[in-house]
C-alpha cells in the first residue's frame, strides 16, 4: 500500500471514495481543500491510500493552521466538527493517522488534532453515559418525504413554524451570489452580537464556488429584509448545516424556527437521508434546540496527539468546556466595536481559530 498526498487531479477520485463510504460529511468533499486554500491560503496536506492496483483504500483530509508567532497544528478538519480518515478498514485509518502524525512532526507542529465521531448509532447504540462535559453531534434519520417528517414533530413545534408563517415571514432558497450577500449580512451581524469574529464572505463564496449543488441557503425575510439565513451543506446521502443565524431583534416572530424547517423540508423532499445538525455540549440549549426536531445525539471522539503521542481523552476539547476567564472580557469588547471594523479585522483573526 502506497500513502502519498493528493493533488487536484484526484478531485473525482477522492469524491467517488468519499461518496461511498458509510461515514462521509459533507466536510470530506474535496472542496473544503479548495476553500481552505483559496479563502485563507492554509497548506492542506490530503492524504491517499492506494493499493498496488492504484485503487483508493482510504483518504485523511488535513490543514495546517500555523498563526504567525506561536505553535501551529495539523488540524482533521478545521472549521468543523469532523475530519476523520475514511478507509476499507481500521489498519489503513491507524495507517493514514501515523502518516498524519509524521507530517505534523516533520513541519514542526506540536498538536495532531483528528476529529471523528462515533459510528451513526441508535441512543440504545451509546454505552458511555453521556453529560454536559461531552461534545456530541445531532443526527435526524430523514423519512421519505418532508409530509411525513412535518406529521412526525409534536404539536408545539408544528404551530412555532406556522407561528413564523403568520408573524409574515417568507423564505427564499438558493445559491446565488444575491443568496451569498444575504446570508452574510445576518451571519456577520450575529457574530458580533456573539462578540465573536467572523469568517470573510470570501470563505463562504468559495464554499459557493466549491460545492456548487452540493449547498444550498435558506433565507428568511420580514418585510422584505433578511433577518435569517443558514446555509447546509450535501455529500452523498448526508445534509448538513454547518452556520445558521438570526438577528435577535426579530427573534419574538420565531424566524429560527421557519429556518431550520425550511432546510429539512428541502433536503428530506431532495431524498437525503441524514441530517446533521452540528456540535452540541450534551443536554445544553442548542441540544435541546436539535432535540425537539427528533436528532439523536452521537458523541465526537475527537483525538490530540502531542509531538506524537496521544494527549488523555479527559484533556481534548470534546469532552470539557473551559473557558479562559478572559473570553467573556474579550468578547464585551468586541460586541462594542462597529460593525464596518468587525468585518476588517475578524476574519484576519478567524481564520486562525480552528472550531
Amino acid at each position: 500500500m502506497l500513502i502519498r498526498l493528493a493533488s487536484d487531479s484526484d478531485e473525482e477520485k477522492w469524491n467517488s471514495f468519499a461518496s461511498r463510504h458509510p461515514q462521509v460529511s459533507p466536510y470530506h468533499h474535496f472542496g473544503w481543500k479548495k476553500t481552505v486554500e483559496k479563502a485563507y491560503g492554509h497548506q492542506c496536506y490530503y492524504l491517499i491510500a492506494e493499493n498496488t492496483n492504484k485503487e483508493i483504500t482510504g483518504i485523511l483530509p488535513a490543514v495546517s493552521i500555523a498563526p504567525p508567532f506561536v505553535s501551529g497544528k495539523l488540524c482533521a478538519l478545521p472549521f468543523c466538527d469532523l475530519g476523520a480518515s475514511l478507509a476499507v478498514d481500521e489498519s489503513i485509518e491507524k495507517q493514514l493517522i501515523e502518516k498524519a502524525k509524521d507530517i505534523a512532526v516533520q513541519h514542526k507542529l506540536p498538536i495532531f488534532e483528528y476529529r471523528a465521531s462515533q459510528n451513526y448509532p441508535t441512543t440504545e447504540d451509546i454505552i458511555e453515559p453521556l453529560s454536559k462535559a461531552h461534545k456530541v453531534r445531532m443526527l435526524l434519520e430523514l423519512p421519505e418525504s418532508s409530509e411525513v417528517l412535518l406529521a412526525s414533530f409534536k404539536t408545539k413545534l408544528r404551530s412555532q413554524i406556522k407561528k413564523a408563517v403568520k408573524n409574515g415571514l417568507t423564505v427564499e432558497l438558493g445559491r446565488s451570489d444575491q443568496f451569498i450577500d444575504e446570508f452574510y449580512d445576518v451571519f456577520s451581524f450575529n457574530m458580533k452580537a456573539l462578540g465573536s469574529p467572523t469568517h470573510s464572505k470570501n470563505w463562504f463564496s468559495e464554499i459557493k464556488n466549491n460545492y456548487n449543488k452540493d449547498m444550498i441557503i435558506s433565507i428568511i425575510k420580514y418585510e422584505g429584509h433578511p433577518i435569517a439565513a443558514g446555509i447546509v451543506l450535501f455529500k452523498a446521502s448526508v445534509a448538513t448545516i454547518p452556520w445558521a443565524s438570526t438577528k435577535r431583534e426579530f427573534n419574538r416572530l420565531s424566524p429560527n424556527m421557519l429556518l431550520y424547517w425550511s432546510l429539512l423540508k428541502y433536503s428530506t423532499d431532495n431524498e437525503y437521508k441524514t441530517f446533521d445538525f452540528g456540535r452540541s455540549s450534551y443536554g445544553e440549549g442548542t441540544f435541546k434546540f436539535k432535540q425537539q426536531w427528533g436528532a439523536k445525539p452521537v458523541p465526537l471522539k475527537w483525538k490530540i496527539f502531542q509531538n506524537g503521542k496521544q494527549q488523555d481523552p479527559s484533556q481534548t476539547n470534546t469532552n470539557t468546556s473551559k473557558k479562559s476567564p478572559l473570553r467573556p472580557l474579550i468578547e464585551a469588547a468586541w460586541r462594542k466595536l462597529p460593525l464596518a471594523l468587525t468585518l476588517v479585522i475578524g476574519p484576519k483573526i478567524r481564520k486562525y481559530i480552528s472550531l
